[in-house]
């Protein structure tokens, strides 16, 4: 008899085997002349080696299903084992739709208002895409969501996410604790998509081999960005040079997203935002799509649309 260990990575083995090892029990219908032991987050089975190979090929595409979709139930688990193991059929069985990701708990990430979805539209058609609306509107957690979900998809081999380090008025040098400590607050709203859309141990591990980097703007500087997915948020807040330097680190099979709410610039009175530059000097450049987010795509509380309007009509005054 024939013994294979097989470790699970990136993954919590207790979401995967199921309450009370069920994915285990169910696995053994299908293949009730191997025998497997779960332990921790490895597999050991022992069978002939012919049926190993056909087990570890089912339960790749499970693994697959699982890293895609953060959950495995039943009747999933029937369809991918009985399954001529093709591709498009992994995907059917998750029932996609307008979902973009499916998230932690089996939360259902999709676009929500017309300028949401115009956004994942236009993003299809262009590698470049400029979304600028007010706080609220969803444009940088839609473009998390873009990124986890092209990811997921091997269309690009890692997510980098920045921002610039400047907000109202703070300086780093004067906020306690080493460069981590320092820019997290910063970069906090990116974690917080992140963590709705990645498992936890999954996303750690992304974070420490480097597939996911969050990192303020200062640090791309020099870099060529080569496939990967790179959102710059809070892009009000660069200036020219910046913006500039950001915009030509992209290198072959890149997409990059640029979200910002020119209402909210934090930059020195006489400081032209890099953003409003930006979005007049390449309005016309194929490849580069732009989207315009306002007061109809809030999805926070029902009081911050109201309140955006108010500030609107006193700013119009």
């Amino acid at each position: 008899m024939n013994e294979r260990i097989i470790e699970l990575t990136e993954i919590n083995p207790n979401d995967f085997f199921g309450a009370q090892n069920s994915t285990i029990a169910q696995l053994k219908t299908y293949f009730p002349k191997i025998k497997i032991v779960a332990r921790g987050n490895k597999l050991r089975i022992y069978g002939e080696a012919e049926i190993l190979d056909e087990f570890e090929k089912r339960l790749n595409m499970l693994i697959k299903y699982f890293n895609r979709y953060n959950r495995l139930d039943e009747n999933s688990i029937d369809r991918i084992l009985t399954s001529t193991g093709k591709e498009e059929e992994i995907r059917k069985s998750g029932n996609n739709n307008d979902v973009l990701v499916h998230g932690v708990s089996g939360k259902l990430i999709k676009p929500e208002t017309e300028n949401q979805r115009k956004m994942v539209s236009l993003m299809g058609q262009n590698d470049m895409l400029f979304a600028v609306g007010p706080a609220g509107t969803g444009k940088t957690y839609t473009a998390v969501a873009l990124a986890v979900k092209a990811l997921k998809e091997k269309e690009v081999r890692r997510i980098i996410l920045t921002r610039p380090a400047v907000e109202s008025g703070e300086n780093l040098g004067f906020l306690p604790g080493d460069l981590k400590e320092k820019l997290d607050p910063y970069m906090q709203p990116l974690y917080d998509a992140l963590r709705d859309m990645i498992a936890h141990e999954k996303l750690q591990a992304y974070i420490e081999n480097g597939t996911i980097q969050i990192a303020p703007l200062a640090f791309m500087r020099g870099r060529t960005l080569d496939n990967a997915f790179v959102i710059l948020d809070e892009a009000q807040n660069t200036t020219h040079a910046q913006m500039k330097m950001f915009l030509t680190r992209m290198g072959r099979h890149a997409k990059f997203i640029i979200t910002g709410d020119p209402g909210q610039i934090d930059l020195p009175r006489k400081q032209v935002s890099g953003l409003k530059e930006s979005l007049l000097a390449l309005k016309d450049i194929e490849g580069i799509g732009q989207v315009y987010l306002d007061d109809k795509d809030v999805i926070r509380h029902r009081l911050v649309r109201r309140i955006i309007s108010a500030y609107k009509s006193i700013e119009t005054e």
